[in-house]
């Protein structure tokens, strides 16, 4: 079990998931913000850190002895060099957040794509992915590649009645924000430094499926199908569930998603009688990269 403080470099969706849980763990946990003032008011002043990868000044803010869940793209790569020395990155245990478009399909025109796991080749083109291949091979960082991530505040049903995605054969994967949050933890306590993680629910399924389910059951329409060039990616989970031993709290899409949308009429029953709504979490709503 994790002893050690950790520090969340980055307080957006996921550090909102990784908080309350961390807590329940009797884990000591502290949030870093740009403006911690502003963002992390929630938050006694003792938990909140101010860090920006721009500005040097910040970067001695965070205790040298705590552990650290790196969770905004690593990038660019001259100052996460940079970063990495003065705080010393390499004597602390280190999980990054990565992304599974890190991995490069190339043009395979197979369809259904072919099951990727964590020796697939990546691009290396992509600056983030510069960065994580850094923090992993000079500092043993813990990379976990992670699908698009969903949860409250993030509904995929929301993203299909918004237009922003529709029915296409594209493959998509995706993980809860609470099973991702578990997972931090878990890589920070169990992970094999130098090692990477992919992170999903292990079940990749094409918008056409999604769109059509999120139809049958909960009535919402869709937008004209879109066409999309790429077949997409279908991203084994099987090094996860292996190595780490980890179960997913929300293996079933669907299921989740009925829980999302029952929490969320709650939600906006409550907005309606005048309750008090709790801390919005910086950066939710968005389509994540990964499923577009």
């Amino acid at each position: 079990m994790i002893q050690r403080a950790v520090v969340i470099l980055g307080s957006g969706y996921t550090a909102g998931f990784v908080l309350p849980l961390a807590a329940r763990r009797h884990t000591p946990v502290l949030l870093t913000s740009r403006q911690p003032d502003k963002h992390l008011r929630y938050l006694p002043a003792e938990s909140r850190i101010r860090f920006d990868l721009e500005q040097s000044d910040t970067w001695t803010n965070v205790p040298k002895k705590a552990d650290l869940l790196w969770c905004f793209p690593a990038a660019p790569l001259n100052l996460v060099q940079q970063v990495a020395s003065t705080m010393k990155l390499f004597s602390r245990r280190l999980v990054v957040l990565g992304s599974t478009s890190a991995y490069d399909v190339g043009e395979s025109q197979d369809y259904p794509p072919p099951w990727i796991d964590e020796r697939a080749a990546i691009d290396s083109s992509k600056p983030r992915v510069r960065g994580e291949e850094y923090l992993r091979k000079d500092c043993g960082g813990i990379v976990l590649r992670v699908a698009g991530i969903y949860g409250p505040g993030r509904n995929p049903l929301d993203w299909i009645r918004q237009g922003r995605v529709g029915p296409s054969r594209k493959y998509v994967n995706l993980v809860h924000a609470e099973d991702l949050a578990s997972i931090c933890l878990l890589a920070l306590d169990k992970g094999k430094p130098g090692e990477v993680y992919n992170v999903s629910d292990g079940r990749p399924q094409t918008w056409n499926e999604i769109c059509a389910t999120a139809a049958q059951r909960w009535g919402v329409t869709a937008s004209a199908a879109q066409e999309h060039l790429s077949s997409g990616k279908r991203i084994s989970n099987a090094k996860l569930r292996g190595e780490l031993g980890y179960a997913l709290r929300h293996p079933d899409l669907y299921d989740a998603l009925a829980l999302i949308e029952s929490a969320d009429g709650v939600e906006a029953q409550d907005g309606q009688n005048g309750f008090q709504q709790g801390p919005r979490r910086e950066g939710t709503g968005g389509v994540p990269s990964e499923v577009r």
